[in-house]
C-alpha cells in the first residue's frame, strides 16, 4: 500500500485582501461580518469551532463544539458541566477557540477566559433545543466517562424518555448549561497567494471585552 503523503496536498489561496482601514473597531463586530459571510457562502456548520482547554493531567486538549451565540461580551456555547472540558474550564478558565472556514480561506482565533452563563440564560437556550436533544442531555449525565457499549447508551436514553414521557417541557438538567468565552485576543486570518496571508490581531489593552480599548496589529504570515 502506498500511503497518501499529506505534504503533496497543496491548494492555492486566492482570498479577498484585508486592509487595516476596512476593519471594525471592535473584534466582535468584525466577527459578525465574517460569520455572516461564512453562513451566506453555504458552509456546513459555520458555527463549528475547535475549543482548546488546559487540563492539569493532560496538558492542552482540543475538541469541536458548536457556537450558539455571540455579542460584544463574547462567544457562547453549551455542554455538560461534568464533562472533561467542563471540569477543565472549572479548574482553569483559560481557553482558545478556532473557527476554520476552509472553503473561503478564512479562520478566526479567539483567546481569553471562560465564565458560566447564568441559569436563566442556560434555561432559555435549553428550551430552544429539539426534544430529542433535551432528552439526550439527561441521558448523558456522565459525559466523557467510560461506557460499556452502544446498548448501554441506548438504554440510558430510553430511561430518560420514560422519565419525561407526558411532560410538555423537559427541564434543563442541573449539570448542563452554558459558558461564555470572554475574548482578550482575536485574530482574523485570510489566506492569500504564495502563502502571503493577511493576518490582523485585536488585543484588549484596557477595560472589559465589551467596551474596552482594543489595539489592532497586522502580523506577518
Amino acid at each position: 500500500m502506498n500511503p497518501l503523503d499529506p505534504a503533496d496536498l497543496r491548494e492555492p489561496y486566492e482570498g479577498t485582501p484585508m486592509r487595516r482601514t476596512g476593519l471594525c473597531v471592535h473584534p466582535l463586530d468584525q466577527f459578525h461580518i465574517w460569520f455572516t459571510w461564512a453562513h451566506n457562502a453555504g458552509l456546513a456548520e459555520p458555527n463549528a469551532m475547535v475549543l482548546a482547554t488546559v487540563e492539569a493531567d493532560a496538558g492542552v486538549r482540543a475538541r469541536t463544539v458548536l457556537l450558539k451565540g455571540y455579542d460584544r461580551f463574547g462567544l457562547r456555547f453549551f455542554t455538560n458541566y461534568g464533562s472533561r472540558k467542563g471540569r477543565a474550564l472549572d479548574a482553569d478558565p483559560a481557553a482558545s477557540a478556532v473557527l476554520p472556514w476552509h472553503p473561503i480561506r478564512r479562520q478566526v482565533i479567539i483567546g481569553g477566559s471562560v465564565e458560566r452563563l447564568s441559569a436563566e440564560e442556560s434555561d432559555a437556550y435549553f428550551r430552544t433545543r429539539p426534544r430529542g436533544s433535551q432528552i439526550g442531555a439527561w441521558a448523558s449525565e456522565h459525559q466523557s466517562s467510560v461506557v460499556a457499549d452502544r446498548a448501554a447508551l441506548d438504554e440510558g436514553y430510553a430511561r430518560a424518555e420514560r422519565r419525561w414521557a407526558g411532560v410538555e417541557e423537559v427541564p434543563r438538567p442541573p449539570y448542563w448549561g452554558g459558558y461564555r468565552l470572554r475574548p482578550t485576543e482575536v485574530e482574523f486570518w485570510q489566506g492569500r497567494r504564495d502563502r502571503m496571508h493577511d493576518r490582523f490581531r485585536y488585543v484588549l489593552e484596557s477595560g472589559s471585552p465589551a467596551d474596552g480599548t482594543w489595539r489592532i496589529d497586522r502580523l506577518e504570515p
